[in-house]
């Protein structure tokens, strides 16, 4: 049960660092945001399956929230896999970190090359995506760092 709750909180504070913080991208309609941090960090801290769940629901959350649905079906994929994919490879984490945030990144840019049919748009929002992935990743290195044994308890 403790872990449940952790889960619900932890997917619900993805969705909330994912609509504070939002720079909006016109190039592809869509945005940048620090939700990766708590995304990764769920993996990290809880295993793949609760950072799947954080990742895809709590970022699905946000594009719906905030205006973005057509990106909500691949936003649910690319952030449930970066979620899972930290928590698989939580014993090395600065790894899980770059594998997570990696596959985000790359995962939009095939997303949105695929929806505008170009890789122009794609291109231009990959280096707001790595920027993106890199700073979140760092958020949850230094959470982990911080908070591990408090919340292992």
């Amino acid at each position: 049960m403790k872990n449940l709750t952790r889960i619900a909180v932890l997917t619900s504070l993805t969705a909330v660092a994912t609509m504070v913080v939002n720079i909006p991208l016109p190039h592809v309609k869509g945005y940048i945001n620090v939700g990766d941090g708590v995304i990764l960090f769920t993996g990290l801290l809880l295993g793949p399956a609760a950072g799947a769940v954080a990742g895809g629901a709590g970022s699905v959350l946000a594009d719906l929230i905030l205006g973005y649905p057509h990106w909500a079906a691949w936003t649910l994929v690319i952030k449930g896999l970066e979620g899972l994919l930290a928590g698989l490879l939580a014993e090395r984490a600065p790894l899980a970190v770059t594998v997570g945030a990696g596959t985000m990144a790359a995962g939009y840019f095939i997303a949105g090359t695929i929806m505008y049919g170009s890789i122009g748009p794609a291109l231009a929002q990959l280096p707001f995506d790595l920027t993106q992935g890199a700073v979140g990743g760092l958020a949850a290195l230094a959470l982990l760092k911080v908070l591990r044994n408090y919340l292992q308890r």
